[in-house]
């Protein structure tokens, strides 16, 4: 069985993540039915203890970019999934703002549904240079707010009731991925940013030896920042979530 599909409208990904919303206050576990042309979120309860029964039905091409499954067989075309209602829908809450959303069925030791979330990803600039300029940012504040686009630009600011500094860093490139799933209905101007603690910041720059041969910020907006860094062999992954 194989199933995969991509949600790259906001407002599909926005009223889907609504609809698993309900359905997760409605059941706390339900069977996902997956047919080439519609998704079905089943609940039968046993009527004999005073149980509910619930089905709802969405046409796939009214949320989904692309959709591509295959089921059982020719015959019996169709994926049943067990799943916990309200795992599905914490994992598209951190899928808000996201420029894409991609679902696809995995066997990790056991049938599972993953989502994957595509984010605000650039270069990152000279780490030496970010370091400078964080450490005399530390000096006036202990929160940072990083700031990034598809157009290649990414901002350091500061904020505090006396002050406010922000640094700009322009023309530093988007992953290749990233620039050419960009929707054409979307702003690449559009800032993604997250609020974090200064020291976090500082702790992974200042930990850094040699200049990597690639260095990528990743932004979930809100949510949390990821640091992707290639030394020639070695791969450093490195994650500050948002302060609330």
């Amino acid at each position: 069985m194989k199933f995969r599909a991509k949600i790259v409208d906001g407002a599909c990904l926005n009223h889907f993540t609504r609809i698993s919303n309900m359905i997760a206050k409605l059941a706390k576990t339900c069977t996902l039915r997956i047919s080439p042309d519609k998704l079905n979120f089943i609940l039968c309860d046993k009527l004999a203890n005073g149980g509910v029964s619930m089905w709802c039905e969405l046409e796939q091409e009214n949320f989904f970019n692309e959709f591509q499954m295959e089921g059982v067989s020719a015959e019996n075309n169709e994926i049943y999934l067990e799943l916990t209602s309200e795992n599905l829908s914490r994992a598209l809450k951190t899928a808000q703002n996201a420029r894409a959303l991609k679902i696809k069925l995995t066997n990790k030791h056991f049938p599972c549904l993953t989502v994957s979330v595509e984010l605000v990803s650039i270069y990152l600039p000279v780490l030496k240079t970010m370091k400078s300029v964080v450490e005399k940012m530390k000096n006036i504040s202990n929160h940072l707010v990083i700031e990034a686009n598809l157009d290649g630009e990414l901002n350091l600011k500061i904020e505090t009731e006396l002050v406010c500094v922000t640094t700009h860093f322009k023309d530093l490139g988007n992953p290749p991925l990233a620039s050419e799933s960009t929707h054409e209905d979307r702003n690449v101007e559009h800032m993604a940013e997250v609020h974090i603690d200064i020291r976090k910041l500082l702790q992974f720059l200042a930990g850094q030896q040699v200049n990597p041969t690639k260095a990528l910020c990743n932004i979930v907006n809100n949510k949390m920042v990821h640091f992707d860094l290639l030394h020639e062999d070695v791969s450093l992954q490195y994650f500050i979530p948002a302060l609330s």
